[in-house]
């Protein structure tokens, strides 16, 4: 037992070692420190109206937003696996949040971050990172498109300058929206929201390296408080971080708290390995570890609720905008979460004054961007099942939430794939001759065995979304004396189509039409045999390594069969 322990102890720390930073990652980070300043400095602009964005859509707070931003960019980016990666808050877990924040309050979302960060950092332990492949095109799209939908909507109350009517359906909280302003229309708002939203996408085209949200969200500031206009801001914001505390955490919460823990580990990894990829696709040389930035955005989503901050992930926008810049290593990311620091410290009075309107632009304007027009276009002109799996997960994300959206867009993707490699499966009838060699036999011989034996050949998998297809074929074949099934081209055979396979062999030697069985793959013989699909035949010694083989047994039953026709006739 304590050797056994012992084992386990060695692998676990091999295990720990392996997503722990090494002094080779570390290293990078005096690469070209600085272009990563300069990286740094201008993502933290891009980031800091996101982060109060966002802070405030998630119903945490722009505080928390800030904190998000600060603690968690730091974290991620020494701990993650990726060089370029910026990790903060971010649209699509804001998604997640909203819903969690109104029925568990402030401390229901900070205990839901902590627990999402130990199931990243234990998935991360376990080798999951490499499961993201496994995420089809048409469903990360469609995700996206969802995501960028919800967001926007989730912006119109304030973009209106109208109290959100608290419904839970961002359609229907927009719908109501519109209808208290046009009772009440408040234009200051509209005004503000769409002025920094045009500013923002006609900037972001005419010159995309300058931070036109930043800009946009200043003027905005300046024009509100010269003005004195009368739209809702950010109001206080503390100066400073708040000091660590678990306060928060009620451990008898946290049955209540599991799903949606298991929801929002699921959209980190999920939106932290897809950004780290776009990183990777974006750059020359680098290549993110997955493992190890499951273990970076764990460690980070663990402590950035004790110091009130909400759930975080790699961030795609200011991950873009990092390798644009010519960031070099992750000493950008980690200059960005001290530039954001520094105004969370000293400016905090400044941001206090930003008009809600105003970053309900910035956030529309983040949506539309998100929407690669190409993209979607090119996924549903390549089929209509791509575009099926687009369009149910982008319906799903509005209609339930995101995990949802994702496992109904992984299953209609499952279910098009096995019903294509499906297709794939074949039932071939094949000339007795291609088993033969040639001096085996005369042409009248031949002719003889055609006209009572025949051979078929299966290709691809046999399993059950394809097997009866083909196999009710096999199970109707008439006037022949046997049959002989080439099993060597079969690709794979699940316990489904092994059941259908015995069936359609039953229904032929019911009719007294031996079944012969030649070339079987040694795993796909031990499924068959498991659930006796092939017992009567190996009981008669009708299983064969080769085609010839089960042919010249063929032969002898045929000749064997005429012989004791041709006597039952002379008596």
């Amino acid at each position: 037992m304590s050797a056994d322990l012992t084992m386990y102890a060695r692998r676990a720390g091999l295990r720990l070692r392996a997503v722990l930073p090494n002094r080779a990652v570390l290293a990078t980070m005096g690469r070209s420190p600085r272009k990563d300043l300069l990286a740094g400095l201008t993502v933290a602009i891009v980031a800091l109206p996101l982060a109060l964005g966002f802070g405030v859509a998630s119903g945490a707070g722009a505080e928390a937003g800030l904190a998000t931003a600060v603690v968690a960019g730091a974290l991620a980016a020494f701990f993650g696996g990726s060089n370029l990666q910026v990790s903060g808050p971010t649209g699509a877990m804001t998604v997640v949040l909203v819903p969690i924040v109104h029925q568990y309050g402030t401390a229901g979302v900070l205990t839901v971050g902590l627990l999402a960060g130990v199931l990243l950092i234990v998935a991360a332990l376990g080798g999951a990172g490499r499961f993201m492949a496994y995420v089809p095109a048409p469903v990360v799209e469609g995700f996206t498109l969802g995501i960028a939908a919800v967001i926007g909507l989730q912006q119109v109350p304030a973009a209106l300058g109208v109290q959100p009517s608290g419904a839970e359906n961002v359609a229907v909280a927009a719908r109501d929206a519109v209808a208290d302003f046009a009772r009440t229309p408040h234009l200051v708002a509209l005004a503000l929201a769409a002025g920094v939203a045009v500013v923002m996408l006609v900037g972001a085209r005419l010159r995309p390296g300058v931070p036109f949200s930043l800009l946009a969200v200043a003027a905005a500031t300046l024009v509100t408080g010269l003005a004195d206009l009368d739209v809702a801001t950010i109001g206080h914001l503390p100066a400073g971080l708040p000091a660590p505390s678990l306060a928060f955490l009620h451990l008898g919460e946290i049955p209540h708290l599991a799903t949606a823990a298991l929801a929002v580990a699921a959209l980190a990894a999920l939106e932290s390995l897809m950004s780290a990829t776009a990183a990777d696709a974006m750059s020359v040389s680098e290549r993110h570890d997955s493992d190890r930035e499951l273990f970076g955005q764990g460690i980070a989503n663990l402590v950035v609720p004790l110091f009130g901050g909400v759930a975080a992930t790699g961030a795609i926008a200011r991950t873009a905008v990092n390798v644009r810049s010519g960031a070099a290593s992750r000493l950008a990311a980690l200059v960005h979460a001290a530039v954001l620091a520094v105004v969370v410290f000293a400016a905090a009075p400044l941001v206090s004054g930003i008009p809600l309107a105003a970053l309900a632009g910035v956030l529309i304007a983040t949506a539309v961007r998100m929407v690669e027009v190409a993209s979607l276009r090119a996924l549903a002109r390549s089929g209509r099942g791509e575009a099926a799996i687009l369009a149910l997960t982008a319906g799903a994300t509005l209609a339930f939430d995101l995990v949802t959206a994702v496992i109904v867009g992984l299953l209609v993707a499952g279910a098009l794939a096995l019903r294509q490699v499906a297709r794939t499966a074949a039932l071939t009838k094949v000339a007795l001759h291609e088993g033969l060699p040639p001096a085996d036999h005369h042409a009248e011989e031949q002719a003889l065995l055609a006209d009572h034996i025949v051979a078929y050949r299966i290709d691809g998998p046999v399993f059950f979304a394809g097997a009866h297809r083909f196999l009710l074929e096999l199970a109707e074949t008439t006037d022949v004396k046997a049959v002989i099934l080439r099993l060597s081209r079969v690709s794979a055979i699940d316990a489904t189509g092994a059941l259908v396979l015995g069936d359609a062999i039953t229904k032929l030697e019911r009719r007294n039409i031996p079944v012969l069985v030649s070339g079987v793959h040694e795993d796909h013989l031990r499924t068959l045999d498991a659930l006796g699909v092939l017992d009567t035949l190996h009981a008669e010694h009708r299983v064969f390594a080769a085609t010839p083989d089960a042919i010249g047994y063929a032969r002898r039953h045929l000749t064997g069969t005429q012989a004791a026709a041709a006597e039952e006739g002379r008596r």
